[in-house]
């Protein structure tokens, strides 16, 4: 959360100023600078109508224009400076701006907190004169941004000339990948409402670029490229807006890393990723993830343009066979239907296509027209479309019968038949009942002519198949989480929530970044099994019956009272996993077996060097049902997460989890138990007896209350495994493990 000083300097209205800057003076600039010879070249194919200033102590002129020696020069300020002086002159030149009344500065210079701790030092103070100035700031090492709505671009990479202007708002964890992702939208007629590349993020940070983006008019959906998620609180409260907004949120989250390694003795810590928690999260949030830049562009284009599919049902109008075997598969994958068309529609098609041609859903109007001369401007699969976009039981059309030269014919009738057929299908497209999605066979740059006639004609065409119906399929999932009406259960509470926030928050609640001393250097305290049990107990976990005992007579006599057979675990805060060393012995039925069995558990416990042995835990045995893993890790950046999964000593093999960040409520514990594989085990799959779902989803929710309220000493809390038969749920084996054993637990 921006401090109290800075959160002015990065609202959403302040931003909107400092990324639509009408005079920009370039510091530094000079004409041997290649940065300044981009900003320059940049903001002329950008557009920018505003007086751009070169600013250098020496050079009196810079790209033929006269210069000023300082920012206290100018004859009035500026809306804008890029810093390109120095590190170690930038906090002089922003004691310049603020004499000129600048208020907003993109700085260049690197050496900052990238290269260690004396470069964060100089961060700092860098913010802190920024900041007592009044000054927003991108960076530092920060290559600028472009909005192309307001023609401005002071950017320090190649713009491309004639960007168009767009409903695509971008924020970029990476300077460089600017000019690559520009480059793309460029050959794909992308339009692009704002990009931003954050740098350092020292003031101005994605967060506040989404928010800024959410607010912005021009943007319809947003994407970014993420290194890292560092104020979760405030993303997770700008994605639910932008949702609330219409406005998807599509991610390229890269960094992926094997975490959980402070609670490596858990075995959820070994599932629960950081990556994994990342994704859930996303999940959680109904932001998109996606895997490429490609796939970043693509999907938001295709939630920028044009109208949103209203369901499932697609009609496929192509001119080719194997597109129609391609994009059925792909469908396959994504779980989109083709259904069959409508008698009329059939009828309506059937004289627009030969005779050989089978008339079905996907369509393929075949290539023979292509062998006879044109005579209209309108073909065999502009009519085939016409039909099929009326039919009754079609939510949306995919259509990829739209192909263009590289360049305008010489032959001024074909030109001219080009031009109106172009017209009629954008208006086709604009009045259709239900959308239309062109898309291109491969993903081929567009040619000038190409990128001019659809954009002429408000005509957006997807970059390939492959790349179109990866963008469907997310575009259909966010569309149906969000129509969902319980979506907002889903997102990621900020209140208090089912367990109570713990205090230290604020707003934020149980979402909050972990607290000092999480991290694989504190891997924590084990409790034991005695402990835990009693732990799960008090917050009302049904726990499987057990008494801890001291002695063979004991054990014996408790199996009595307990019910044989039964199972004997050696208890020690020191073992966490028992099983491992031997110390587990399942299934004794007699007095001489559970002798046997009592001797053997202690001596494998007994064998743990440091193990502090506090008895046998005795507990009936649980035969049928279904194990599952309901466990809780303190992930460094999101806190509390909840995996849920099939358990037992399979979970790491079986890898069948489902993750939420916590808190959660019965309906999202249901939804996570649908998601795993082995969810018809549940539900009563081969003869199996059904599970009461609602029932294991309080449980769930109990166990993940009981982790919240640990008031932030949470390293890890497992219950492997939680048996499941009908409505008879109890925790068979529980762990924990705090930073240290805290004095109380958290009043919920």
């Amino acid at each position: 959360m921006p401090s109290p000083q800075l959160a002015p300097l990065v609202a959403p209205g302040r931003l909107r100023e400092f990324f639509a800057p009408r005079s920009i003076a370039v510091v530094g600039a000079s004409d041997t600078s290649g940065w300044a010879r981009f900003v320059a070249a940049g903001s002329k194919a950008a557009g920018f109508g505003g007086p751009l200033i070169p600013v250098h102590p020496v050079h009196s002129t810079v790209w033929g224009q006269p210069a000023v020696p300082s920012l206290r020069d100018l004859a009035e300020p500026v809306d804008l400076a890029f810093i390109m002086a120095p590190a170690d002159a930038v906090e002089g030149v922003l004691d310049d701006a603020a004499v000129a009344g600048v208020r907003n500065v993109i700085v260049l210079a690197s050496g900052y907190r990238e290269v260690g701790d004396q470069g964060r030092a100089q961060e700092d103070r860098l913010i802190a004169r920024a900041a007592g100035h009044g000054i927003t700031l991108l960076g530092p090492n920060c290559l600028g941004f472009v909005n192309a709505h307001a023609r401005a671009a002071p950017f320090a990479l190649t713009v491309p000339p004639s960007l168009p202007a767009g409903p695509v708002g971008i924020a970029l964890q990476s300077g460089a990948l600017g000019g690559v992702v520009l480059a793309f939208a460029h050959a794909h007629a992308i339009g692009v409402s704002t990009l931003a590349t954050m740098g350092n993020e020292a003031m101005i940070a994605t967060t506040d670029v989404l928010e800024y983006l959410v607010e912005d008019e021009a943007t319809r959906v947003i994407c970014l490229f993420l290194e890292q998620i560092s104020d979760p609180v405030r993303f997770a409260a700008a994605a639910e807006r932008a949702g609330r907004a219409g406005k998807p949120v599509v991610v390229l989250k890269v960094g992926a890393s094997q975490a959980g390694r402070q609670a490596a003795l858990a075995h959820t810590g070994a599932v629960a990723g950081d990556d994994a928690v990342v994704g859930a999260v996303l999940r959680q949030l109904n932001v998109i993830r996606v895997t490429s830049l490609e796939e970043l562009l693509c999907t938001g284009a295709l939630l920028g343009y044009g109208r949103r599919p209203a369901g499932r049902r697609m009609g496929v109008v192509t001119t080719s066979g194997g597109a129609c075997d391609l994009i059925a598969d792909r469908a396959t994958a994504e779980a989109i239907e083709i259904p069959p068309f409508a008698p009329e529609t059939e009828a309506a098609i059937t004289p627009h296509v030969p005779p050989f041609a089978a008339v079905r859903n996907p369509i393929d109007v075949t290539g023979y027209f292509l062998a006879n001369r044109r005579t209209a401007a309108l073909t065999a699969v502009d009519h085939v479309l016409d039909a099929v976009v009326a039919d009754p039981g079609i939510d949306f059309v995919l259509f990829t019968g739209l192909t263009l030269p590289d360049a305008r014919p010489d032959d001024e009738a074909l030109a001219g038949m080009l031009a109106e057929r172009a017209r009629w299908l954008g208006e086709r497209i604009a009045s259709a009942p239900v959308p239309v999605i062109p898309v291109g066979h491969t993903c081929v740059n567009l040619s000038r002519y190409g990128r001019e006639l659809l954009d002429a004609n408000g005509i957006h065409v997807l970059p390939g198949i492959d790349l179109g119906m990866t963008a469907l399929g997310h575009a259909l999932r966010w569309l149906e989480n969000r129509a969902d009406p319980d979506a907002e259960a889903r997102g990621v509470h900020r209140d208090a929530g089912r367990a109570g926030g713990t205090g230290d928050a604020g707003n934020a609640g149980l979402v909050r970044r972990a607290g000092p001393g999480v991290g694989a250097a504190d891997p924590g305290e084990p409790w034991s099994e005695a402990a835990a049990r009693d732990l799960l107990a008090s917050s009302g976990v049904p726990v499987v019956p057990g008494e801890l005992v001291n002695s063979a007579d004991d054990a014996v006599a408790a199996a009595r009272r307990l019910g044989l057979p039964v199972v004997l675990k050696v208890c020690s805060a020191q073992i966490a996993h028992k099983s491992d060393i031997g110390g587990v012995a399942v299934g004794p039925g007699t007095e001489e077996e559970i002798r046997a069995a009592y001797a053997r558990v202690c001596a494998a416990g007994e064998a743990v060097p440091g193990a502090r042995i506090e008895g046998v835990l005795v507990s009936p045995m649980r035969t049928g049902g279904v194990e599952l893993i309901a466990g809780v890790t303190a992930d460094p950046t999101f806190g509390p997460v909840l995996a849920v999964g099939l358990g037992g000593v399979w979970v790491e093999v079986l890898r069948d989890t489902s993750l939420r960040m916590l808190p959660v409520d019965p309906r999202e514990v249901k939804r996570m138990l649908a998601e795993l594989r082995g969810s018809p085990l549940l539900t009563g799959g081969r003869g199996g007896r059904p599970v009461d779902l609602d029932a294991l989803a309080e449980v769930i929710c109990l166990v993940g209350d009981t982790a919240v309220r640990l008031d932030g000493s949470l390293r890890a809390l497992e219950v492997n495994p939680l048996w499941a038969d009908g409505n008879r749920i109890e925790a068979l084996d529980v762990l924990v493990v705090t930073s240290g054993r805290p004095g109380r637990v958290g009043s919920g």
